[in-house]
């Protein structure tokens, strides 16, 4: 959420800020970091639909990038984000620069510095710059997460590509059904007004719902703005959301399938994290976002069989996190000492799995859905000429 801060400067001088930020407290607290003196906080006024209340992200993906090639073309850290500052268009991203900048004239770390905005910089990013502090190498850290984030974003990219045809015809086999029953239904029904007695039963129950649409045209349109609004509110809502998406896990062959995505974020992540020198505890605390909620409990079981002093292949394992094949590849990563690079190759191992679900899927969904909709087109079309065929029948 937004909030209007009136503030005094170094100067001396009152200043109004605009700061987004989690609460109240957080705002405070921002201020505070960019050296100014609250005077009055309020929170912006607007919309309060929760799709209209999220701004645009900070985009740290696109900053790595670019930091690491002026990191690459000689540039130390302070001129790097100072060149980044000056070319950035959007205000708010150009606030959080400054902010990076100002910490580091203090005398933060860049880590400490990026951790102050948590709305902008992911904890596996800042864990990422911290990694880098202890090596001394920013430019390797940087590519390092650059290349975690292209592999994440390729299967994402994947997936999108393999449903957007599916969802294309879905939409344009739904205008022609509804552009039939709400437009050409209604003018057969006027035509066979006279004869409705001897129409076939289906017949009769078309025309009927095309007489109803038009009679009370309003009302139906009003009754579809509604419904779409409400499912868009639902959509919106993290506890709907989360609802819908337990019910799905329930579902043996998708559950399953949701399961491997799942693990190849847990994986790809820790592993990277494991590769930066975090250890194995701290990771797990680090990504527990990212799985979905039911299988954070899984999790929790496994952070607490390593705490015990279990090996991590054994651990994850018993806590249901890990295929069969999963499990020896993580033995011989134990037995390697190279555990983070064994649990990407698992990450690609399950991505690979992945696109093979995929594109399986959509090799027999596409002509199904194709097979469905030109049914239901086609039984439109029948039954309202049905009455014309019969009646040539008799004339004949």
């Amino acid at each position: 959420m937004r909030f209007v801060i009136k503030a005094v400067d170094s100067a001396d001088r009152v200043i109004a800020l605009d700061l987004e930020a989690a609460d109240e407290a957080a705002a405070r607290e921002a201020a505070r970091a960019k050296g100014y003196a609250v005077l009055t906080l309020g929170r912006q006024a607007g919309l309060t639909w929760p799709a209209l209340q999220r701004s645009a992200a900070f985009p740290a993906h696109l900053f790595a990038v670019e930091l690491l090639a002026l990191l690459e073309a000689g540039l130390n850290v302070v001129e790097a984000l100072q060149a980044l500052s000056e070319k950035e268009p959007d205000g708010g991203n150009r606030g959080v620069l400054a902010a990076l900048l100002d910490a580091l004239r203090r005398g933060e770390a860049l880590s400490q510095a990026a951790a102050r905005s948590p709305r902008a910089f992911s904890p596996l990013f800042v864990a990422t710059l911290k990694s880098s502090e202890r090596t001394g190498n920013l430019a390797q850290a940087l590519a390092r997460y650059i290349a975690y984030e292209e592999e994440l974003d390729k299967v994402r990219r994947r997936v999108v590509a393999a449903l957007l045809y599916p969802a294309i015809l879905l939409g344009v086999g739904t205008l022609v059904l509804a552009f039939l029953v709400f437009y050409v239904v209604p003018r057969f029904a006027r035509v066979y007004e006279d004869m409705a007695s001897g129409l076939p039963l289906f017949s009769r129950l078309l025309l009927a719902l095309g007489r109803g649409i038009e009679s009370h045209g309003f009302a139906t349109a009003l009754t579809l703005a509604v419904c779409a609004g409400a499912a868009a509110y639902a959509a919106s809502r993290e506890e709907l959301r989360s609802r819908l998406m337990a019910r799905l896990w329930r579902v043996p062959a998708l559950g399953e399938r949701m399961m491997v995505y799942q693990l190849a974020r847990f994986y790809r992540t820790v592993g990277m994290l494991l590769a930066a020198g975090i250890p194995a505890l701290r990771a797990f605390g680090m990504v527990e976002e990212l799985l979905a909620p039911n299988l954070r409990a899984q999790l929790a079981r496994a952070a607490t069989l390593v705490g015990e002093g279990r090996p991590l292949s054994a651990a994850l394992t018993h806590a249901g996190l890990a295929t069969p094949v999963a499990t020896r590849m993580l033995a011989v990563g134990e037995r390697s000492g190279r555990m983070g690079e064994m649990m990407e190759r698992i990450a690609s191992f399950y991505d690979s799995e992945t696109a093979r679900t995929v594109d399986a899927f959509t090799r027999v969904f596409e002509p199904l859905l194709m097979a469905v909709l030109g049914l239901a087109v086609g039984l439109v079309v029948v039954l309202m000429y049905m009455p014309v065929f019969e009646l040539a029948g008799s004339l004949g």
